[in-house]
């Protein structure tokens, strides 16, 4: 919504917004924006009466301002209709969608192809450090957008990404999540099947095939498919992976036979199969690989995705979103690779709305296990979460515990309180990776803080 507010801000728009706990990177990046944001929602925050009023799915009947809009019949739209009306309009459109990834996938899609000389539009539901904003208008009859597959709006339940019209489409990833929008895997299927659907017979399909669900999902759509992924028997592979310091190489693979090697400015094997999807998108597009190399290289990253927030004392504190329990294997296994020998602290959130269910108690055990610390907070916010569906974060610790034989894991409930334990017990060469898909009340800034002073 922040991103959407600064695209409409520079088409010529006058545009404010209403949020409750506005907080970095959105705030800061509405504030350099100059977008006011009122605080709270309130009907008087519309008495000016706006032409128009874009509603967010966080935004439910009730609301004081969403009432307001329907008693005054005032023209609305959902976020995703808004993107196609302002943005997308009649250009090639690209989406990059799926459980993992798609945030810095889509952003990496974006910079390679802009590096290429395409110049696409773009739109991404996160901060790309290339570019600083997480929108662009783009000068090409192209644009590629983060294609959500959470609900669009309360008077439209549908995922976002329908709304999105692809021409092009990498799906990175199936698996369960968004356990309140969606009842179990096979619900949340029917709604990338619906997406596949959409594509035209003139379209394409970049589909990653480590995932068994992505496999079965793709099988409904008329458009050419393109696979990617481990599998040997994949139209495109990955070899000679590896690791220096905070970069990627590997080899794309067009069935089993190397293109040469890219260097990624990023980490970790699930990276390095997001920029695979892109490679194959953009060979696919008709580009010279020559003119793609430039753009992984000089990738910097998404905020708030492995992002690194600062070193002190010798301690390094990097920043990720992760909230799946694959998501959080992945992030974990990165950062051990790129750091061989470095102690890694897990300090995890769960503040999702599937991480705090007990769906992946187990699972979130093995992930977190991978780390050689680990502190779990307790759940944010657990009154909005059924006692019984509630994940126990006392199991997950006890599970990690009993696996390593020592304690390995801990609870600790308030930023203050994990920022203290961690200052106190991390030593020179300690990495912290603090992962929530919230702000988690500052806890990256108060460790560091904590270790300077």
């Amino acid at each position: 919504m922040a991103s959407l507010a600064g695209l409409l801000k520079d088409q010529g728009y006058r545009v404010t917004g209403s949020d409750q706990n506005v907080y970095p990177p959105m705030s800061t990046y509405l504030a350099q924006a100059r977008i006011d944001v009122q605080n709270g929602f309130n009907a008087q925050h519309l008495a000016d009466r706006p032409d128009l009023v874009i509603i967010g799915n966080a935004v439910s009947r009730g609301n004081p301002e969403a009432e307001a809009v329907l008693d005054g019949k005032i023209p609305y739209l959902s976020f995703p209709q808004a993107l196609g009306k302002f943005l997308i309009g009649a250009r090639q459109s690209i989406v990059v969608t799926g459980t993992h990834g798609k945030t810095t996938t889509t952003a990496l899609a974006a910079w390679v192809l802009k590096r290429a000389g395409l110049n696409p539009g773009f739109f991404v539901g996160g901060v790309p450090l290339n570019f600083g904003s997480g929108w662009d208008p783009g000068e090409s009859d192209h644009v590629v957008l983060e294609g959500d597959e959470y609900d669009s709006a309360f008077f439209d339940k549908g995922p976002k990404f329908l709304h999105y019209r692809p021409q092009s489409v990498i799906l990175t990833s199936v698996e369960f999540d968004h356990a309140d929008i969606y009842r179990d895997l096979d619900h949340l299927k029917e709604a990338f099947r619906s997406l596949a659907r959409l594509i035209p017979a003139s379209g394409l399909l970049v589909a990653c095939y480590d995932y068994p669900a992505v496999r079965e999902v793709v099988e409904v759509g008329s458009c050419r498919i393109v696979s990617y992924g481990d599998d040997e028997n994949c139209d495109w592979t990955v070899r000679s992976v590896r690791t220096e310091g905070r970069r990627s190489y590997f080899d794309p693979c067009f069935r089993k036979i190397s293109e040469g090697t890219v260097e990624l400015g990023a980490i970790g094997r699930h990276n390095v199969k997001n920029a695979l999807g892109v490679y194959v998108l953009a060979r696919e597009l008709g580009m010279d690989r020559s003119k793609l190399l430039e753009g992984f290289a000089s990738f910097s990253g998404v905020k708030r995705r492995q992002e690194f927030k600062g070193e002190s004392r010798g301690v390094l504190v990097i920043d990720d979103f992760a909230h799946h329990p694959t998501a959080v294997a992945e992030t974990i296994k990165a950062v051990k690779d790129a750091f061989t020998g470095r102690r890694v602290w897990a300090v995890f959130e769960p503040r999702s709305n599937t991480s705090r269910r007990n769906i992946f108690e187990r699972e979130f055990a093995l992930s977190l296990s991978l780390a050689d610390r680990v502190v779990v907070s307790g759940l944010h916010q657990p009154e909005k979460i059924p006692e019984a569906e509630r994940l126990s974060v006392e199991r997950v610790v006890e599970s990690i515990n009993q696996s390593a034989g020592h304690e390995q894991g801990i609870v600790i409930n308030g930023a203050d309180n994990i920022a203290a334990h961690v200052v106190a017990h991390a030593g020179a060469g300690d990495i912290i990776l603090v992962m929530s898909n919230g702000a988690f009340d500052g806890v990256q800034e108060k460790i560091l803080s904590g270790l300077a002073s």
